[in-house]
């Protein structure tokens, strides 16, 4: 059995590997065009989300396709409202240093270039936003992996930003002083006011549109040389995400990652409650570590970490320790404290959904709660098994206590004596306490 256990476990680990594998291939995009038409193509990437380190590895997986197939130019669909410092400073090294034109489009209509989108708007060849859209609020909150920014001034992390954000301003021939004035101050605009005060260089109804619009610019590489876009009525050549992407990308949501941590603790504690059950044990370590793995990725406050796994530390001690609810109620409060400091002060749209936190909290609040409640039950509750179970049975006697006798109790004599005077053959008795094997017992009243 064990054997053919470890056979199996050997073909499906295969077999899931082999389906990454395959997965990633079919996500990767086809390069099918003749190559005159490649020379030609227009590579299209769409991105709407925080932005996290996946997104940074897509547009440089992007950006690497356009150059390897000689694309004439990358135009990156983006509506993101902000994310990691650190993800953003990869991204748009990536398109700065690209070998070919790199157009970010702000779009769909009612997109937003909010605070990481930003740098990553300003820092292409040729930046463009949808009617509706908007741009700033690029004020930096947290920089830095795991909260390196902890001892750092917020007034110097701003001035940095700021400094950023003017440089790739003057190296695109921006208004450098209103894309500072999105990191000092947090000030938005408009499609409108961003193309009036040179935030962008154009604005665009739909993709064909901004195709149109730049075809015949030239714009001037890393490298010094110069490219002149023919970009209308260009094949188009879309990108999406892969599989692998998609699914780093899915586990780099901030709801997904404290539901993993979550599941993955409390599928530890009923194995430690229940050892050999297996199965909560194995997901619960899959969820944990999974959910860790987010949390890293997130730059997640690890004292909110912290504060979580102690909490989960208190709710398995109630169980051992007689704390008369007094652990259970700790559990509850550092739960909740640490689920609210996992992303306080963090980047724009990265953060946990806050109705998720108290319906987690009281949901555990009230499972204590039962818990505790059973525990108090079972030791109030009289003994069901052994000779401990027969105190405060009755039993009848069959000679006369004086004061010692036999009594049948449950179905057996028992060798007895009364504790309340003689006692007459027949007479209901009471079992008060024992002694080895010599029962106690009083009359019946």
């Amino acid at each position: 059995m064990r054997r053919s256990t470890g056979l199996f476990t050997n073909i499906m680990l295969k077999a899931f590997f082999l389906i990454i594998f395959l997965t990633a291939l079919i996500g990767q995009p086809l390069t099918g065009l003749a190559e005159a038409d490649a020379n030609k193509a227009v590579v299209v990437a769409r991105y709407e989300g925080a932005v996290v380190p996946i997104t940074a590895k897509y547009i440089e997986r992007v950006i690497l396709h356009a150059e390897d197939i000689g694309a004439q130019a990358c135009v990156i669909q983006l509506s993101t409202p902000g994310g990691l410092y650190t993800a953003t400073q990869e991204l748009v090294s990536y398109i700065v240093n690209a070998e070919v034109p790199v157009i970010v489009y702000v779009s769909p209509s009612g997109g937003w270039a909010g605070s990481a989108g930003t740098f990553i708007t300003v820092s292409a060849h040729i930046s463009a936003m949808a009617p509706g859209s908007r741009i700033g609020a690029a004020h930096p909150v947290s920089i830095g992996q795991s909260g390196e920014a902890q001892d750092v001034p917020s007034e110097k992390i701003t001035e940095d930003a700021a400094a950023w954000a003017r440089s790739l301003a003057q190296m695109r021939g921006k208004n450098a002083d209103a894309v500072e004035q999105a990191v000092l101050e947090s000030k938005s605009y408009s499609d409108s006011e961003a193309l009036k005060l040179k935030i962008i260089d154009l604005r665009a109804e739909n993709l064909n549109d901004l195709l149109e619009k730049v075809h015949g610019r030239t714009v001037t590489l890393a490298a010094g040389t110069s490219v002149k876009l023919e970009t209308k009525d260009a094949p188009l050549v879309e990108v999406p995400m892969n599989f692998i992407e998609d699914t780093l990308l899915t586990l780099s949501n901030p709801d997904l990652a404290y539901i993993l941590m979550t599941i993955g603790m409390a599928g530890l504690m009923v194995e430690i409650y229940n050892p050999g059950l297996i199965f909560p044990g194995v997901v619960g370590a899959i969820s944990l570590l999974l959910g860790l793995y987010s949390l890293g990725t997130l730059d997640a406050y690890w004292g909110g970490v912290l504060l979580i796994i102690l909490a989960f530390g208190l709710f398995i001690a109630e169980v051992f320790v007689a704390s008369h609810g007094l652990l259970g109620a700790g559990g509850v409060i550092s739960f909740l404290a640490g689920s609210l400091l996992l992303f306080s002060g963090g980047p724009p749209g990265i953060g946990i959904n806050i109705s998720l936190i108290v319906t987690t909290t009281i949901t555990f609040a009230a499972l204590m709660a039962l818990l505790i409640t059973a525990i108090v039950k079972g030791q109030k509750r009289k003994v069901a098994t052994g000779s401990e179970a027969l105190i405060g049975r009755e039993a009848e006697a069959r000679t006369d206590l004086t004061p010692a006798g036999f009594v049948f109790a449950e179905g057996e004599l028992w060798n007895a004596v009364s504790t309340d005077g003689d006692i007459k053959k027949g007479e209901k008795v009471v079992i008060t306490g024992i002694e080895g094997l010599r029962l106690k017992v009083q009359r019946y009243k």
